[in-house]
């Protein structure tokens, strides 16, 4: 089906380990994305919109060349290779947790090296060249830096002295009786767009609309709605008990001494809260599910 616009956005979805989390946001943000097996072209239920899956790594150098409207990468991957995008908005998502990765320099757990400045004269092997080699210019630190092709863990201490890699929970380096020496780069998942795809009216505006609602959904992670109807006497003691992202919505109610209460909180407070509430005298207490908070 074509878009009644007569336009389309050409949309990059990462392939690989970022792919079935941007997928399911996708999905919690309104949008059925379907990826067929062998087929790097996924549908989508916006007929303004079409996907390519893309490896992240590659993403926003093919974004530059408005191969691709817009895309989601790793904010790390804009730093390997120098493109020059729009980054529209943050996304904090990853494939285990909402924390950013990290790019670490690590060598094996008995190694004398304490410091990059150790590092001098050695090899060090990393997917991530560019980044490893601009880290050991800052330091004045002249080393060998070979590009690794996977199974980037095991090369050390054979086939490297050291090496650079991406971590979100460190267990893998720790599998592998790595020690961190330092960072050098955290990293969050980002939009990013074509400068001259972005100067297009209807494709920003079309770039917008998709990242407030991304942003929506993930804001909304995490939180619940509560409502609850209160004495009015009884009002000021219950707005100390909740916290909310802004002051709690006041309504009155039919009967001119209670008012209905509606807060947006933290899932996790929930079991401590609904006890004080009502103690504090609110009734009809209900929580509900959210999907999207939008600012």
């Amino acid at each position: 089906m074509s878009s009644e616009s007569g336009q389309s956005l050409k949309l990059g979805i990462p392939a690989g380990s970022l792919q079935e989390a941007t997928i399911d946001l996708f999905r919690r943000s309104g949008y059925r994305i379907n990826v067929q097996p062998r087929n790097y072209f996924p549908d989508i239920d916006d007929d303004d919109v079409e996907c390519m899956l893309l490896r992240a790594q590659e993403m926003a150098r093919y974004v530059e060349m408005g191969v691709l409207d817009a895309g989601l990468t790793g904010h790390d991957w804009i730093e390997e290779t120098g493109a020059d995008v729009i980054e529209v908005a943050e996304l904090r998502f990853s494939k285990v947790s909402r924390r950013p990765v990290r790019w670490v320099l690590c060598v094996p757990e008995d190694s004398p090296i304490k410091s990059v400045k150790d590092l001098e004269g050695k090899r060090i092997a990393t997917e991530a060249v560019g980044l490893t080699r601009r880290y050991l210019e800052r330091n004045n630190v002249k080393a060998e830096v070979e590009f690794s092709w996977g199974a980037t863990e095991v090369k050390a201490p054979k086939l490297a002295d050291a090496i650079v890699e991406v971590t979100e929970t460190g267990s893998s380096l720790r599998a592998n009786k790595l020690r961190i020496v330092d960072e050098i780069l955290q990293s969050t998942t980002r939009f990013i767009a074509n400068k001259e795809a972005y100067s297009d009216l209807w494709k920003k505006k079309k770039i917008d609309d998709i990242v407030m609602v991304l942003k929506a959904t993930l804001a909304a992670e995490g939180m619940v709605g509560l409502m609850l109807n209160v004495k009015k006497s009884s009002l000021p003691e219950i707005l100390k008990i909740l916290p909310a992202i802004q002051e709690p919505t006041v309504s009155p109610l039919s009967n001119p001494d209670w008012v209905d209460v509606l807060t947006i909180i933290n899932e996790k407070a929930v079991r401590e809260i609904i006890p004080a509430l009502k103690a504090a005298g609110a009734v009809g207490i209900i929580e509900y599910q959210i999907s999207k908070i939008i600012e």
